[in-house]
């Protein structure tokens, strides 16, 4: 412990501590500027007199987030220091063991964060997952993925919403209902963070609950996520671009159909992008939350052309079967669930069904 005193500079390079501090001090000087509150380039939509709000508040919420993380740095420096302070005083071994294992736990969490540093990593994710091969049952591990990525989000606390949903046909001996596509909207804290890394193909190997023979089926489905981009203008789409449709939205069986036209289909005609949303009553919500998805998928686009051109990205498209996968998920003949990238594996499958993930995605962002 004594030595930890001695490495306190190097915290400082890991928390990149001094480069935060240097832009502390180049947005407080922004926010004095006499002119913050308007638009420098002229080239947003501001509102009377030119002030533009919204450049403002994103300044002084990431000025704010800033002056927070150099907050939780020096108290946990402080904290540091008391630990010291309690050994040289001689406290208890087993007391002093137990501010030791809090204060490891609480660096673990911020050395974390330092892997979440991309641009979106701090927001919010669009989910999509696709049933792939294997028909209804892979329909029916679609649903199961649903189900387990939302009770993540319950544990994390964070907001989950279908925006669209495409269902299978019934089948098997209780009528089960599976999923061939579905979106949904995750809002948290570092929610793009810390699920990028599930995009991939699962494979899903037991016994098929829609076999009369009960023979053991291996099916797939891949999941895509993409970051939440909230703003219109930080990915230029024109008007000319897009085929927008409205239509009733009704779920399995048509049941739940929409009286009203209040679902939303938008066609980005130059890429053949199809997104939908279907979660609001209100048409307006739906069409901004759909524009959404457009966005976080053209992103996406624009990230792969940055290496390849369009036609090799669609010439390559992965698809959800064999030889892809980036887990595995074994009820039959046996029960583990396995990272094929990372290594990181477990036979408590029920516990990471219901959403336990924390495991799986810690090995998959520190890789």
């Amino acid at each position: 412990m004594n030595n930890c005193k001695k490495d306190s500079p190097s915290w400082e390079i890991v928390f990149e501590i001094g480069k935060k501090r240097e832009t502390i001090e180049k947005l407080e000087k922004e926010t004095q500027k006499p002119d913050f509150w308007q638009d420098p380039k002229g080239t947003r939509q501001v509102g009377a007199h030119g002030i533009d709000k919204e450049r403002a508040i994103e300044i002084t919420q990431k000025l704010n987030e800033l002056r927070e993380e150099i907050k939780v740095f020096n108290n946990l420096k402080k904290e540091l220091e008391d630990i010291i302070k309690l050994k040289e005083l001689g406290e208890k071994e087993e007391e002093l063991e137990k501010e030791i294992e809090k204060f490891e736990k609480k660096i673990k969490e911020e050395e974390f964060r330092i892997f979440l540093s991309g641009e979106y990593d701090k927001g919010s994710a669009i989910f999509s997952i696709y049933a792939g091969t294997g028909g209804q049952d892979a329909q029916d591990w679609a649903t199961m993925l649903l189900r387990m990525y939302e009770r993540y989000c319950v544990l994390k606390r964070f907001q989950s919403k279908i925006l669209h949903q495409s269902f299978g046909q019934a089948g098997g001996p209780e009528g089960r209902i599976g999923t061939k596509s579905v979106d949904v909207e995750i809002k948290g804290p570092y929610a793009y963070g810390l699920l990028k890394k599930e995009s991939g193909v699962h494979r899903l190997v037991r016994i098929s609950p829609f076999s009369a023979k009960q023979l053991r089926h291996t099916s797939f489905a891949s999941v895509e996520v993409l970051p939440e981009i909230e703003k219109e203008d930080e990915i230029e789409i024109k008007p000319d671009d897009l085929k927008i449709d409205f239509y009733r939205a009704s779920g399995p069986g048509g049941q739940y159909v929409n009286k009203r036209e209040t679902s939303v289909r938008i066609t980005h005609l130059p890429t053949g992008i199809v997104v939908a949303c279907q979660s609001e009553r209100l048409q307006g919500i739906n069409r901004k939350k759909a524009m959404q998805v457009l966005l976080s998928k053209i992103y996406q686009l624009d990230q792969e052309t940055k290496k390849k051109e369009l036609s090799e990205i669609k010439g390559k498209k992965i698809s959800a079967g064999w030889g892809n996968q980036i887990r595995s998920y074994v009820l039959h003949p046996y029960k583990l669930v396995k990272d094929l990238r990372s290594g990181v594996k477990t036979s408590n499958v029920e516990e990471i069904l219901d959403g336990n993930l924390d495991q799986f995605i810690e090995g998959e962002i520190k890789l």
